[in-house]
């Protein structure tokens, strides 16, 4: 499947090494005031090659759309939007032509389908999370008609954590750091891996503000189960949390509880969902990163004729996903919240007598 959404929806096109990737938006109220200005500093955020933390490869990841403007509104139709790619060096993948790179989605891909793009990991690629950035900042602008706002950045790398969260600090970051604190050891913990031909992992933290009270679809559709499907989705990305996670399975009921009085929660425990429904406190996920599997150490692997080798790889990569990566959740959140807004209208008979008057 290549398409996310139900109200909200999008679907992505295009390989790490191919002409271009994009995506089509479709279910975008028409009206919508499009700056376009505001998605190309968006996928600015995310694209490669801005800094030594980063893969070499530059993109400048111009966007063009293609369709669902006009004079600078939505009109209620699919806006496409394409991303050509120019900075391509599939030569540096010759070597791998045949032979699985550990960590990677090569070995499943090939079993699954039978053929193999080996340029870059082609559609596996993490390249095509520039799309969803694309798909990401169109619900953004919707959501700011809302007044909600998503913000995200770097809590930890190479176990190295932070115990402030300031948001505003990690948008002037070149690494996202959420802790000035801590930020230079992430640093050095980066740069360390990469001199070494090794990469580290991270946790992004996600922080969705002024959701709604009553978003999210039991019992099949839960605004937490649709988050989780849509980090879960997101290339390396192996576990996340929403609210205090794997930590509440430590705590009693009484300490887990986020009790109520009149003007709101005492706490958010829940990461400011219940029973699958946004409850108007801030929804907190912490999204995991495994470390990034292109890494220039000789290992063990086979060939697609099952054959044991060892080899050593070559291209650009990052050597912590996470970072860049941190911009893709936002993306993803701003589009499962767009898509619970637009499911929520018409849950009560008041909702829909107040549209049709």
């Amino acid at each position: 499947m290549n398409r996310f959404g139900q109200r909200f929806s999008f679907t992505t096109f295009g390989e790490s090494h191919g002409k271009a990737l994009g995506c089509v938006v479709d279910g975008v109220p028409a009206g919508l005031l499009i700056d376009e200005a505001f998605i190309q500093s968006e996928l600015d955020r995310r694209k490669p090659g801005k800094s030594k933390f980063e893969t070499a490869r530059k993109e400048d990841d111009k966007v063009e759309i293609l369709s669902g403007i006009f004079e600078g509104l939505s009109t209620g139709t699919p806006i496409a939007m394409v991303i050509y790619n120019t900075d391509q060096k599939s030569k540096d993948y010759s070597n791998i032509k045949d032979v699985f790179r550990p960590g990677h989605a090569d070995f499943t891909y090939f079993h699954k389908y039978g053929i193999r793009d080996y340029r870059g990991g082609g559609r596996s690629s993490a390249r095509e999370t520039a799309a969803r950035v694309a798909a990401g900042a169109v619900a953004k602008l919707m959501l700011q008609e809302l007044g909600v706002e998503i913000v995200s950045g770097i809590c930890a790398i190479d176990g190295i954590q932070a115990t402030n969260f300031d948001y505003e600090y990690a948008k002037e970051s070149i690494i996202y750091a959420l802790d000035a604190s801590v930020e230079e050891a992430q640093k050095e913990a980066v740069l360390k891996a990469k001199d070494a031909h090794d990469s580290v992992g991270g946790v992004s933290r996600v922080v969705i503000k002024n959701a709604p009270l009553g978003l999210g679809e039991p019992m099949y559709y839960k605004m937490d189960a649709l988050l989780a499907d849509a980090m879960m989705g997101i290339n390396a990305v192996k576990a996340v949390e929403i609210g205090d996670g794997i930590v509440s399975a430590t705590k009693k009921g009484s300490e887990n509880n986020d009790q109520i009085r009149a003007n709101g929660f005492l706490s958010n425990h829940a990461g400011g969902i219940l029973g699958g429904i946004t409850n108007g406190e801030d929804i907190i996920l912490n999204v995991y990163f495994k470390p990034t599997p292109s890494i220039f150490q000789e290992q063990h692997t086979l060939t697609c004729n099952n054959e044991e080798v060892d080899f050593s790889l070559k291209g650009r990569h990052d050597p912590c996903v996470a970072i860049r990566g941190t911009i893709v959740c936002e993306a993803m959140a701003a589009i499962v919240v767009a898509d619970m807004v637009l499911l929520n209208m018409g849950r009560t008979m008041s909702g829909v007598k107040n549209y049709y008057k």
